[in-house]
């Protein structure tokens, strides 16, 4: 039918879609520029494999859908039967239609809006319908690549047979390059989320399964395959996520028959898609990006997107006060409203009361699934407590955990029924608790009548700490498995109560980082990294967040001098450049500080606020320094006119002096100033007289080239100590 070439910002997708089986993607990655006419088939001829002994007599050709009736003999693209049948397909193409503003092949057709959100303004779009008539099934494959580089890949599966088709993995996969062959991706736990894996790419499948109804404090984020020793700054890199808040997998496989492929989707159950005659299964948005830049070059086109789309949050991030590690349980209204005193004193915008305000909640074994405001702690209501914040100009919030149920509560004693739960049977209990079936219309409605209640009773509640503190195990509905309506209902819930209530924000907080993905903040506007606060912790935690997410959707607080979950103790100025890099906060009673430390941390606050803009608006950077000691990252004006950098020590070094600290990113032909910005207090240093230029109050000027080829000796930092660097263009 068709060639297509597609070209956004610094990538091209090139599909051979002449048929009769499904296209074939020639090249994803590099932008190949405006190729002449006449070169498209040259190159898509040019990159056919060849007829190789002890194999097929013509060559295997791998499609947007692997098949095993074109000699694919790999992961099944497809895996289903109906009842033992049609259990393998050979799709014939039927129609490519391409919208592609900027020009392409292929016939320009409308695309609704339902399913141009994703790609954004300016977008290219492929879609491909093919059918096998002999299994009953047509597959409908959209691909998207917006305006910023970002290609996402989605297949709907519809059943046109009689008899029901059960779905076992559809799985929309990627070719990469030979050149490709070492992997990478990030793993964790509680606390301990973003911990980064990297390997040779060898022959077989790598294949990350996550299996918690919940996209995971293991989940891989993004799987990334590039050249070696790829890193930061450096290293052609292709990456996939895989945008699904339930039941997932990503995979990288190479075949010895010379294939390598990216992808992902959703982990089904047995029996948990049955599709009846007619119905249709649309996998999760696979989402693919390509840098020549490594792994800042990732981000950047993540970063792009992200804060192109209409529900990226645009009002500046409010600084918050969460005040959980400040009174756990123990609410009481007057040392409430001291803390939101002392909170609004050093420039606090947003104050969230946490758990414990609702009925029969004085401890984690009772109460969830009552949401009601509980009359014996709160006998005024928390009207009071909301009035008092808002009087001082902050926003109000509220913790909320709406897909849990204690077995001790009301509404659990009233309706067992409502649990996710195997037949016969509950799961076990986890946290003292169950999770309620939102696929059950009547605890669907009921729940979204009490939060929707208190929204509505209360004037003032701007934002919403959602929580989900258990896997889903054994996670079944009307006795089959229930974790893919379970993710569906949530959408569901998430978009009613938006549409209820314009302007409300939500945080997607899952036991910390257990519910981080693309999919969930489509209806979300920050990310809980981690329940973890401690400073040399979420260094990690937020650097390998950062490899997906925006700075702005990464709540990054200043706990407490110990930490909570460690036990750790750090400064103030060690916490503070930490958590300054992200949706900034304080996890922290700040009403028994003392004075010096209350005008310490307003001055971070403050400073925080001033850079606000370039935080939250600017290209990402991280340092590939030498010593696994010094970490190093910054924020970079997308004119490059104004920089920031915390270069952070994690531990003493084999070397006394650690090597000088690249800055990239900076214009190499401007002359840039850099010194320690004003107004907060600086490290304590381990040498007794630090290096010139930081001893003075001028800082040194010196060109981006220089910055980023040769860079700064700094000081000799304690371990566990950071120093703020702040970069000018001078003149």
């Amino acid at each position: 039918m068709t060639i297509v070439h597609l070209r956004r910002a610094r990538t091209s997708l090139v599909l051979d879609a002449r048929g009769p089986g499904l296209p074939r993607v020639v090249h994803w990655g590099a932008d190949l520029g405006p190729l002449p006419a006449g070169d498209l088939p040259a190159l898509v001829d040019a990159t056919v494999p060849p007829v190789v002994p002890s194999s097929f007599d013509a060559p295997t050709v791998l499609s947007l859908l692997p098949e095993a009736s074109a000699g694919w003999s790999g992961r099944p693209g497809l895996a289903g039967h109906r009842d033992g049948r049609d259990w393998s397909t050979a799709f014939r193409l039927d129609t490519v239609d391409v919208d592609d503003p900027r020009g392409g092949g292929g016939e320009a057709v409308r695309v609704p809006e339902e399913e141009r959100d994703h790609g954004g303004a300016g977008a290219a779009r492929v879609t491909v319908r093919a059918a096998d008539p002999g299994a009953g099934l047509s597959l409908t494959v959209e691909l998207t690549l917006s305006a910023a580089g970002l290609l996402t890949v989605r297949h709907r599966l519809r059943n046109d047979g009689d008899r029901p088709y059960e779905v076992r993995e559809l799985t929309p996969v990627l070719p990469v390059p030979a050149v490709a062959t070492e992997l990478l991706d990030l793993t964790g736990r509680w606390c301990r989320e973003r911990a980064p894996q990297r390997h040779p790419w060898p022959m077989g499948a790598w294949v990350r399964e996550g299996r918690h109804g919940r996209t995971g404090h293991d989940a891989t984020l993004l799987l990334v395959a590039g050249t070696p020793g790829f890193g930061f700054g450096h290293g052609e890199t292709w990456a996939v996520h895989t945008a699904w808040s339930g039941d997932h997998v990503t995979v990288a496989e190479r075949r010895p028959t010379g294939e390598a492929t990216l992808g992902g989707g959703e982990l089904l159950a047995p029996g948990e898609m049955l599709l009846g005659p007619g119905e249709e299964y649309a996998t999760p948005l696979l989402y693919a990006v390509h840098s020549a830049d490594g792994l800042d070059g990732l981000s950047d086109v993540l970063h792009t997107h992200l804060r192109a789309r209409p529900e990226h949050p645009r009002a500046p991030r409010p600084v918050t006060l969460n005040v959980w590690e400040a009174v756990y349980f123990d609410h009481d209204l007057d040392r409430l409203k001291g803390l939101a005193d002392r909170a609004a004193e050093v420039g606090v915008e947003r104050f969230v009361l946490d758990d414990g305000w609702f009925r029969g909640r004085r401890h984690d074994r009772a109460g969830l699934g009552d949401w009601w405001v509980d009359d014996d702690v709160w006998p005024d209501g928390l009207q009071p407590l909301i009035d008092h914040v808002r009087k001082h100009g902050m926003q109000f919030g509220l913790w909320v955990e709406p897909e849990m149920v204690n077995p001790d509560s009301d509404l659990f004693r009233a309706h067992p029924d409502w649990v996710l739960q195997a037949p016969g049977r509950l799961p076990p209990e986890w946290r003292h608790q169950q999770v309620l079936d939102l696929a059950h219309p009547d605890a669907y409605a009921h729940l979204l009548g009490r939060l929707d209640a208190v929204l509505r009773q209360h004037d003032g509640i701007a934002y919403l700490k959602w929580d989900h503190n258990r896997d889903l195990t054994e996670a079944g509905h009307a006795g089959r498995p229930g974790v893919h309506a379970q993710t569906v209902a949530v959408y569901r819930l998430l978009d009613e109560l938006r549409a209820r209530h314009p302007g409300l924000e939500i945080e997607s907080c899952s036991s910390g980082g257990a519910r981080v993905d693309l999919e969930i903040l489509r209806r979300t506007d920050r990310v809980w990294a981690s329940d973890c606060n401690d400073a040399l912790e979420r260094l990690s935690i937020q650097r390998w967040t950062g490899l997906l997410l925006p700075p702005e959707l990464i709540g990054t607080h200043i706990g407490p001098e110990r930490s909570h979950t460690t036990h750790r103790v750090h400064d103030l100025g060690f916490r503070a450049v930490t958590a300054l890099f992200g949706h900034h906060g304080i996890e922290w009673d700040i009403s028994g500080i003392t004075a010096t430390e209350r005008i310490e941390l307003a001055a971070w606050v403050a400073l925080h606020k001033r850079l606000r803009p370039l935080l939250h608006g600017g290209r990402v950077v991280r340092v590939d320094h030498p010593d696994p000691a010094v970490q190093a990252h910054g924020v970079v004006a997308h004119d490059r006119s104004h920089a920031v950098y915390a270069v952070s020590r994690l531990a003493t070094s084999a070397a006394q002096v650690p090597g000088a600290v690249r800055l990239p990113g900076l214009d190499p032909s401007r002359r840039y100033l850099v010194r320690p910005p004003a107004g907060v207090p600086e490290p304590a240093l381990l040498e007794l007289a630090p290096p010139g230029w930081l001893a003075t109050d001028g800082g040194v000027t010196l060109s981006g080239s220089v910055l980023g080829s040769v860079g700064l000796q700094l000081p000799a930092l304690h371990p566990e100590q950071a120093l703020l660097l702040e970069v000018t263009a001078a003149g």
